[in-house]
């Protein structure tokens, strides 16, 4: 099982687009993946799934097919997790249900990352539960892939969240918000890894399933970058131009010792992927990723080159990613 997290604590970046459309990708090329929802807002599930199967998964009560409903036990101290509920969004994919009423699972995550430091096992198994959770998923669809989104924020749901992962990708925009945002979540990541590691010393149960805390970040994706002629408009440049020496600075904790005059040939720049803005509305709506679409759902004209761009974008980008992480892909 490969886990990839994607991760920036800035909102409004695309990271829950990238991730959609990547496992889309990726099972379109023929890789079984398990797009896993760990944002409490759930805006993966909801571009997944229409409204009435979001009903029949949100009922009044309890939620016993989403992620939420696999820790209740452990949030009402009557056990370990449950077996997660896994939905076939196709053949290739499989979806961990996010849940509003994951929010709540925050405090009781902060309180055992401490007692993890007393050797607490149950503290153990309350900051695993994420880790198994897609661990039990990925065994089920025999999945090679984990793709695994989380909210714009550095708190005790995302960190439970990335240290169950192997790999960190980060969405970029070119904007000043976003290379703050890489400043800060450069430092927690590493924070993060060296008090996991401390922690896996004190575990008292080597039975348990527990994630190695890697954390290892890849490179970046820029996203919604606007061009003009093909080239990113002037307003952008300058934002774009600072992120390799920010990257490497805040999230590698390397220095660069020569400047790169265009940030696509930064070997961590994974890809620049245009922003489709026209199309995604269509996309939500016929409930598809964007290079799906077709003429029936709007992609007409000049709708139908975008279309195919896209398809060629995410092609690339899913195909550099498989190739970094030897992952097979037709």
């Amino acid at each position: 099982m490969k886990t990839i997290v994607f991760f920036n604590n800035k909102g409004g970046v695309g990271k829950t687009s990238l991730v959609y459309h990547l496992a889309w990708m990726f099972a379109d090329r023929g890789v079984k993946v398990v797009a896993a929802d760990m944002d409490p807002q759930a805006n993966l599930t909801s571009m997944f799934l229409d409204e009435n199967r979001l009903e029949e998964l949100w009922p009044d009560g309890e939620h016993p097919k989403t992620i939420f409903g696999s820790i209740r036990p452990i949030m009402r101290g009557l056990g370990d997790i449950t077996e997660p509920h896994v939905e076939e969004i196709s053949d290739n994919i499989g979806l961990l249900v996010g849940d509003l009423g994951l929010s709540g699972f925050e405090d009781n995550l902060s309180y055992n990352w401490t007692k993890c430091g007393d050797r607490d096992e149950a503290a153990f198994r309350v900051i695993s539960a994420f880790h198994r959770i897609m661990l039990y998923a990925s065994k089920r669809m025999q999945a090679e892939l984990v793709l695994i989104d989380v909210g714009p924020n550095l708190g005790a749901i995302n960190r439970a969240a990335i240290i169950s992962s192997q790999d960190v990708v980060v969405p970029l925009a070119p904007d000043l918000f976003s290379l703050q945002g890489l400043k800060n979540l450069g430092p927690a990541l590493r924070h993060w890894r060296d008090e996991w590691k401390d922690r896996l010393k004190k575990n008292p149960d080597a039975t348990l399933d527990l994630p190695q805390g890697v954390m290892k970040p890849i490179g970046y994706v820029i996203l919604q970058y606007a061009i003009r002629a093909d080239k990113p408009v002037k307003a952008y440049e300058r934002w774009m131009a600072r992120i390799p020496k920010i990257y490497r600075e805040s999230v590698l904790d390397e220095e660069l010792f020569a400047a790169i005059a265009d940030v696509a040939q930064d070997p961590y720049c994974l890809y620049m992927v245009k922003h489709y803005r026209s199309l995604m509305p269509l996309a939500m709506e016929a409930r598809k990723p964007i290079f799906f679409l077709k003429p029936a759902d709007g992609a007409i004209g000049s709708h139908a080159v975008s279309v195919q761009n896209c398809y060629d974008d995410f092609e690339r980008l899913a195909r550099k990613i498989a190739l970094m992480r030897g992952i097979p892909i037709q």
